[in-house]
Formats: C-alpha cells, sequence, structure tokens
C-alpha cells in the first residue's frame, strides 16, 4: 500500500505541475480552458465538477492528465478521435487556435518548463542533501560535464552458494567487496588472483550491503577443492564501474541544479545509443526493450526503494527518481511527435514559416493517430514490464 501511494504521489505531482503549466498560461492570456483532467480518458470520469468555465475530471487510468482548450482538437484532451470539425463562432476570441503565435507557443512550452524546473529544484534539495556529491553506475566511458568526475571499479556478490564457506560467514547477495586481508579490491582479476593464491588459509573480508550501506568484516577459509562450479568461497561475483560526480567549486555548486539533469539526459542518451547499437549488430530488439520502462517498472522501481531500510538513504532515491522521471517528461513531451506538446508546437512552426494555417482536419488527424501509437506503447511496455516482474 505504501508503494502504491508513493508511486501516485509521484505521478501525480509530475502530471499536475505539468498540466498546471498549460492550465495558468491560457487563464493568464484569458483563453478558455474547457477542462483539466487527471488521468487519461480512456473511460468516462470517475467524478468531475465544473467551476466556472472549466470541469476538474478525475479518470481511472491514472497515468497521465490534460488541459482542453477551447477550439483545440480531441486529442488535446488525451482521446483518440476525430470530430468533425465546425468553426468557432461564440467567443472565437478566446479560442486557442485565433490567439497570436507566440501566445500559442507559450501555453505548450508552459508544461515543459513546469518539469524542467521541478527537476531543477528537486535535484538542488537532492545535492544539498549530499554535500553535492553523487555515484552513478557506468556504462562504458561516459564523462559528465560542469562536475569533478572519478572512474572506480567495484566487485559485486551476487548470489552465494548452499554451505560455502561464504554462507557460514553470513556472507550476503548484492554485498560490495571493499577489501581483503586490508588491500583495496579494484579489479576483478586482483580479487580472483588473491583467493586463488590463499586457498586454504584464512582471509579477511570487507563487505558493505547495497540495500542498507552497512559494512560488515568476516572471516572465512577459501576452499583448496571446491565442488563444480562454486568456486573457493561459494560464490558469484561481477565487476561494476561507477563515476563519483562532485561538484566541488562555487560555480559548480551554483550551476548544479541544472548540471545535474543535463548529465542524467545526456548519460541516459549515450546508454540508448549503446542499446540501439547492440539490438542492430545483434537483429533482435530485447537490449532496447530492457531500456525501456512504463508505469509497471516505475511501480516496481519505488516498491525497492521503499524497502531500503536506510531512511536517508531512501529519500535520496526518492528524489532521484521523481528529479529523473520530471526532467524525462520535459524532454519527452517536446519532441516533435503528433499527439505531444512537441508535435503541437512543431504545427505552429509551420504556420510560422509558411505564414499558412495548416487545415485543421489535417492537424486533429496527425494528433489522434500520434495519440493513438503513444498509447499503443505504453500498453506494450506495461505488458513487458508485467512479464519481466512475473518472470
Amino acid at each position: 500500500m505504501l508503494t502504491g501511494l508513493i508511486f501516485l504521489l509521484i505521478l501525480s505531482v509530475l502530471v499536475l505541475i505539468h498540466e498546471a503549466g498549460h492550465f495558468f498560461v491560457a487563464k493568464k492570456l484569458g483563453i478558455k480552458v474547457e477542462e483539466f483532467g487527471f488521468g487519461l480518458p480512456l473511460t468516462k470520469a470517475l467524478f468531475s465538477v465544473k467551476r466556472g468555465e472549466t470541469t476538474y475530471s478525475f479518470y481511472p487510468a491514472l497515468i497521465g492528465g490534460f488541459v482542453k482548450l477551447y477550439g483545440e482538437d480531441e486529442a488535446g484532451a488525451g482521446r483518440i478521435k476525430v470530430k468533425e470539425h465546425k468553426e468557432v463562432s461564440k467567443d472565437k476570441d478566446r479560442a486557442f487556435f485565433s490567439r497570436p503565435i507566440w501566445q500559442r507557443v507559450a501555453v505548450i512550452v508552459a508544461g515543459v518548463v513546469m518539469n524542467t524546473v521541478l527537476a531543477v529544484a528537486i535535484y538542488y534539495s537532492f545535492l544539498g542533501i549530499t554535500n553535492f556529491r553523487t555515484e552513478i553506475p557506468l556504462l562504458g566511458d561516459h564523462k559528465f560535464f560542469a562536475v569533478n568526475q572519478q572512474n572506480k571499479s567495484e566487485i559485486i556478490i551476487s548470489d552465494v552458494a548452499k554451505d560455502s564457506p561464504a554462507e557460514k560467514a553470513k556472507v550476503k547477495p548484492l554485498s560490495k567487496i571493499l577489501s581483503v586481508n586490508g588491500q583495496k579490491v579494484a579489479t576483478m582479476d586482483f580479487f580472483i588472483e588473491f583467493i586463488k593464491k590463499n586457498k586454504g588459509q584464512e582471509v579477511i573480508l570487507e563487505l558493505q550491503d547495497l540495500k542498507t550501506s552497512d559494512k560488515q568484516t568476516i572471516k572465512l577459509t577459501p576452499r583448496v577443492n571446491p565442488p563444480k562450479n562454486q568456486g573457493a568461497l561459494g560464490v558469484s561475483f561481477f565487476p561494476i564501474k561507477t563515476a563519483v560526480l562532485t561538484y566541488e567549486t562555487q560555480a559548480q555548486k551554483l550551476f548544479s541544479g541544472f548540471t545535474h539533469p543535463l548529465n542524467l539526459m545526456s548519460y541516459n542518451f549515450d546508454v540508448m545509443g549503446k542499446l540501439i547499437a547492440t539490438s542492430i549488430k545483434d537483429k533482435t530488439a530485447e537490449p532496447i526493450s530492457q531500456g525501456v520502462s512504463g508505469p509497471v517498472g516505475i511501480y516496481s522501481v519505488v516498491g525497492e526503494i521503499i524497502n531500503i531500510p536506510n531512511m536517508r538513504e531512501r529519500v535520496l532515491q526518492l528524489l532521484n527518481l521523481a528529479g529523473l522521471l520530471s526532467i524525462s517528461l520535459a524532454f519527452f513531451n517536446v519532441l516533435p511527435i503528433p499527439g505531444l506538446d512537441g508535435g503541437r508546437l512543431f504545427f505552429i512552426i509551420i504556420e510560422a514559416v509558411t505564414r499558412k494555417k495548416l487545415n485543421p482536419k489535417f492537424e486533429a488527424y496527425a494528433n489522434a493517430i500520434g495519440m493513438a501509437v503513444l498509447i499503443g506503447l505504453i500498453i506494450l511496455v506495461t505488458f513487458k514490464d508485467l512479464f519481466q516482474i512475473l518472470k
């Protein structure tokens, strides 16, 4: 229940902040707002109430929201349908389409700006709590900008064999190997070679639990003749590369709320590019699908964070997730895809360049098709996430 409440709270804040941007700018400019909806209108509203000229609605599909502006096509309200276009006669000057280009652009980009501002505020809080230092698991050799970066390699224990020296010493899976006999473990080759040379002799391991951040020092003796596929200690482990980012100078700290989310987005693009290249090389979509998650995947991540025993680490991870989701929502929405803010912005740019309005029916169909494709992708990703969790 706690996971569900926090999941809905994060999602609600992100959606409401985004739509509030559209809502307040439209109201400020005198554009009529017909409906402010929370959730996707795939079914009838659970309840709605009208205040003034605007209807406030609550829909059961709690993964989105919308602001329906007067004179806007149905896709603007998250609906996959195209009504027969009728020229607006009443209050025409308050219709969205009748407004100057700069006003329409202001209303559209307001949602993206609000999510960006929210992400910046979240990351200033996040970095303030961590004393402007954070660690990010690294894939490849990505270089972060406007921050001091130091890469380090670590060894993570993924599994412990039954009746092995590691199990008897109460070694837990998902523990980081910090040192062995007082020597720092920097590479997997060093650790393997050290254990091989010390078979039959007691060694001292310093470990750190990744879930709780608690450290423990244990003594165990590597086996000379271990069972097949178990190894001398009876553990499975893998290397992980981590980037330690430190915002040290006053300038770095001053702009860290902006540079850190940009760094994260840049890194995500880098990783996605590698996944796409791998998919093309191996002729399979699996690497790309593994790198994409929907509402169910996000819910699962929230559940894992809630289970972190350390309260400080739990709060930090929730802030990090909310910040990443907010900046991702801002970026995704500004893409020139019909049905999204970016698609509408693209049509307005075409109008500004050609100085000719697009056919309203064409724009309505384009946005409806775009909305249908987006909802279809959400459904596919949701099934993928459910399958991974069940598997």
